[in-house]
């Protein structure tokens, strides 16, 4: 069994859905609501105007390098 998320564009689409549920063929579930996606879409959006830019990025992972290598000599 596979699971899909379909959204429906058109109203036929969305009786030819229940005529197959009729026959037993699949099955309509009410979505839920997820709390790890409802998280995910509150950092994306928080996250939006705050992107790091490459040099940010790369002083950073620089800066982590040097403090292992640092840990590493002693």
């Amino acid at each position: 069994m596979s699971t899909l998320q379909v959204d429906i564009l058109n109203p036929k689409a969305g009786k030819l859905l229940k005529d197959l549920a009729s026959l037993g063929l699949i099955e309509i579930k009410p979505m839920t609501e997820d709390g790890f996606l409802k998280a995910l879409e509150k950092i994306r959006v928080k996250a939006k105007g705050n992107t790091p830019s490459l040099e940010e990025i790369t002083a950073e992972v620089e800066l982590v390098r040097s403090k292992r290598y640092a840990e590493k000599k002693g």
